[in-house]
């Protein structure tokens, strides 16, 4: 533990708790939402037009699992996020419900509600209420296929009668309608919080047992400028760079260029719709930058890279001692090459598995209610 307060990069990252209050010593926010966390970390940000509500998250729960969410009610929003694959789908590249491949693999919603900005490369698209009307009427791809059901999407979950109790007790003043459900979906993602691994124990409620040996020494690696140097994309409390949190000043989400493609066709060597931010700035040297994914239960999220190219965290540490694949211009000035041995390769993938909150993963607040009522 010494060594790592040593490290000027954790002082960077320990600063971010000081962003917002803590929750209080009965856990109660003033919205009346009990963030669970262990130790003190900050809130995230919560819309002042959707306060957070037990309410409003026990219908966004069973919104979430409700295969009615989709045009021919094969899937759900859990079919690519999957509680016990940290709400992804185990797939390099999703598929919707049509059967169409997506371009990219789905991310995890562990502490998406501290993400600036959503999916891997919308700079733009920064709520989860907007986010949500595009997997059920978006068409490029189709995922829920629901684009221009809007009316019978709302008659669908009207005609259930437990959802007229479940949003009469959610939204006391409002009807049954897009936006209630939007908000609802919102409320159970921002619900999503993990921070109980064996790491958090370790280094914050300081259970010198609670990690390995081999996972302390990988620690080091991945928080030093001179080997790892991952820390400097995958920072912060939910290890994916800077977060929005309630009293901070409205952050900026960091898009990189990792090296997964060279550019020496130019855009072509990252297919539309996968050219990144650039897809949505036009900027050339926008091509094949994408979001830094939480590494938060990493271990159950692979295959890995927007577009699931990587199968195992060994491959992926390989393609950064190696600085990314060459040549490409755009590539971040972060990535150099460096050499880990056997060993050290084994310990920072055992850090990497430390990030893993089992309880997350069976939490039965975040759990399938449709699997207990039907």
């Amino acid at each position: 533990m010494r060594l790592l307060i040593q490290l000027p990069s954790l002082a960077l990252m320990l600063a971010v708790f000081c962003l917002a209050p803590a929750v209080g010593a009965d856990g109660n926010q003033p919205s009346g939402w009990i963030w669970d966390y262990p130790v003190r970390f900050p809130r995230p940000t919560v819309p002042a037009e959707n306060p957070m509500t037990a309410a409003k998250v026990e219908l966004g729960r069973h919104l979430f699992y409700d295969t009615r969410l989709s045009a021919n009610r094969t899937q759900s929003c859990a079919t690519c996020h999957q509680q016990k694959l940290a709400f992804t789908d185990g797939l390099a590249r999703s598929l919707g419900s049509t059967g169409e491949q997506h371009p990219r693999s789905s991310m995890s919603l562990v502490n998406v509600a501290f993400t600036p900005s959503l999916t891997w490369a919308d700079p733009n698209l920064d709520t989860l209420e907007a986010q949500a009307l595009t997997p059920m009427f978006g068409d490029h791809p189709v995922e829920l296929g629901l684009k221009g059901m809007e009316t019978e999407l709302i008659e669908r979950i009207a005609q259930e009668p437990l959802y007229q109790r479940l949003f009469a007790d959610a939204f006391p003043q409002d009807s049954i309608s897009l936006q209630t459900v939007t908000r609802a979906l919102a409320a159970f993602q921002r619900s999503l919080v993990s921070f109980r691994s064996p790491y958090d124990r370790y280094r914050y409620q300081r259970e010198e047992g609670a990690i390995g040996e081999e996972a302390k020494r990988g620690m080091v690696i991945f928080f030093s400028s001179a080997k790892g140097g991952c820390f400097q994309c995958h920072g912060g409390v939910t290890f994916s760079g800077a977060i929005q949190a309630e009293g901070a000043e409205h952050a900026t989400t960091e898009f990189h260029n990792t090296g997964i493609y060279n550019l020496s066709s130019g855009p072509a060597s990252y297919p539309t719709p996968n050219t990144g931010l650039h897809l949505h700035t036009g900027k050339s040297e926008d091509v094949g930058k994408f979001r830094a994914p939480t590494l938060r239960n990493i271990a159950m999220t692979g295959p890995y890279m927007h577009d699931g190219s990587m199968k195992t965290l060994d491959e992926v540490i390989r393609h950064y001692e190696a600085g990314g694949r060459m040549p490409n211009p755009n590539k971040s000035t972060i990535l150099r090459p460096f050499t880990l041995t056997d060993v050290e390769r084994t310990d920072l993938i055992a850090f990497l598995q430390s990030l893993t909150d089992e309880d997350a993963l069976t939490d039965p607040r975040w759990s399938d209610p449709w699997r207990k009522t039907n």
